[in-house]
């Protein structure tokens, strides 16, 4: 199964914030931490908003942050949240309900196995939140250009002399 580049974009928006914490972040701060058209976060961060998952602050001094509750959201349902389609084969309904028909339908295992898949993946998401995949933070938020923002601490440096890490204090 392949999410879409939306869904994509819609959890890396959520992580992002996950990350950047505390403070307000702009779409170009996102877009330019991925690489990512800032016309494409757009919409998602209008749909990210509309669904109470991303607060967004007008103004000069304006930005997005990570609702409160967010943190706590299951990437498995930022997925069925932002993805459009989740039949696999012909024969499972789409989203107006309709499936295409197929001869062997009365007698086919392929699509119990198939169904038993895509459940088996959404519920491995479910067990995963964004605060949960946002951390460590430090780590991301270098990889993101927020190390300025959030302060990343060794978690050992190395003894005298080349010797074994001691803990940082």
């Amino acid at each position: 199964m392949r999410l879409t580049d939306y869904t994509d974009y819609s959890l890396r928006v959520l992580l992002y914030l996950a990350v950047r914490g505390e403070g307000l972040s702009t779409i170009q701060d996102i877009s330019d931490a991925y690489g990512i058209s800032k016309n494409h976060l757009m919409k998602v961060v209008q749909q990210l908003g509309e669904l109470g998952w991303v607060e967004t602050v007008r103004g000069r001094n304006g930005g997005l942050r990570l609702a409160e509750k967010s943190s706590a959201l299951t990437v498995g349902e930022i997925v069925r949240a932002t993805e459009s389609d989740f039949a696999l084969v012909g024969c499972f309904p789409d989203q107006q309900g309709e499936r295409r028909s197929c001869v062997i339908t009365p007698q086919c295992r392929l699509r119990n196995a198939l169904e038993a898949a895509r459940n088996a993946f959404l519920n491995e998401l479910d067990r995963h939140t964004i605060g949960e995949v946002a951390q460590p933070h430090g780590p991301l938020a270098a990889l993101l250009g927020l190390s300025s923002i959030i302060p990343i601490m060794p978690l050992a440096t190395v003894g005298p002399a080349g010797g074994d890490p001691a803990p940082v204090s």
